[in-house]
């Protein structure tokens, strides 16, 4: 089987209900019901310890392997280039013209979106048009080394890679197809996003509640699932109680809080016993019970891994109890 390059939108995951962390795992066992082998997702798409796919792939039972990829070296070119051109008024026009590049092609990307027209020529073409207006602004050379230097790297990682799965950012997929000749998209022939993307969505949207949502349905769609692999029964009581903290009602918050903490075991998404115990610790606070919240603190603080907001968050809940603002 050829090599497979699988376009990831990073934090954007979490606003599609078509193409979210879900979807992902469903392209993936769709590919794995077409033929193809998938023991593991070579991961091409950035350091973040926080993106959703970091969760949601081994929770769904697909290991990572992370390609040797210089991003911090990378990142440091980039913020150097920066830096540079912020000291001139010539290099702060060249840094406006590469923003006004970057919120035309963010527009693009939070439009809605699903996986096939994430792969379609249009996105391409959308994606080599903002390249080209970025090297445009900030020149070639110093202005596209940082890039330069990544793409070369995952070049070189994947040149003796024959087959397999790789996740890599969705604006490097044109220039990594010219790059590598036996890399192919994903053949999506009969795809649609099913339970596992529908849930997934659910959860993200209770995780980002907007002054006009209709609570009372998000509650009511919360409660009636069951959860699966990627989006667990504790993450929805989890999101629920975030619903209900919102809006004041600490009892509801906590008892679904206190469920989901019990509920929390090792093949959980990683990321789900720090949300929990942040969020435990806050609603303690909130109705005075400081030495259980600061105990939650300090379990989240004690794990090997937790979301760096929700370490924050625990750091913050230590140095002074946290109140509710309802105003």
């Amino acid at each position: 089987m050829p090599l497979t390059l699988l376009p990831d939108l990073g934090d954007l995951l979490r606003l599609h209900p078509q193409f979210n962390a879900g979807t992902v795992v469903e392209v993936l066992r769709h590919l794995q019901a077409r033929g193809l082998d998938v023991p593991e997702v070579l991961w091409a798409s950035g350091p973040d310890p926080d993106h959703p796919l970091r969760d949601a792939l081994p929770a769904a039972h697909f290991l990572l392997r992370e390609l040797p990829l210089p991003f911090a070296e990378a990142e440091t070119d980039h913020a150097q280039l920066v830096a540079f051109l912020n000291q001139y008024p010539q290099g702060r026009e060249r840094l406006r013209a590469a923003e006004q590049a970057e919120q035309a092609f963010a527009t693009v990307l939070t439009a809605p979106l699903t996986v096939q027209r994430a792969l379609s020529e249009e996105l391409q073409v959308a994606t080599r048009t903002y390249h080209a207006a970025i090297r445009a602004a900030l020149g070639e050379g110093p202005g596209t080394r940082w890039r330069e230097r990544r793409l070369k790297a995952v070049t070189s990682a994947l040149a003796a890679v024959t087959e397999g799965v790789v996740l890599l950012p969705l604006d490097d997929l044109p220039d990594l197809l010219a790059e590598l000749p036996a890399a192919r998209l994903p053949d999506l022939t009969g795809f649609m996003p099913g339970e596992t993307s529908r849930l997934r969505a659910l959860a993200d949207r209770a995780w980002q509640l907007r002054e006009d949502d209709d609570l009372g349905a998000l509650l009511e769609a919360l409660e009636r699932e069951t959860g699966d692999a990627v989006t667990p029964r504790a993450e929805l009581d989890a999101a629920a109680a975030g619903i209900y903290l919102a809006v004041g009602d600490l009892e509801s918050a906590r008892a679904l809080l206190e469920r989901a903490a019990h509920g929390l075991t090792d093949d959980l998404p990683r990321s789900l016993p720090g949300l929990v115990l942040a969020r435990l610790g806050q609603v303690r606070d909130a109705q005075g019970d400081r030495e259980l919240a600061q105990r939650s603190y300090r379990a989240l603080l004690a794990l090997s891994y937790a979301p760096a907001f929700a370490r924050e968050a625990a750091e913050a809940g230590l140095r002074a109890p946290f109140r509710l603002d309802l105003t």
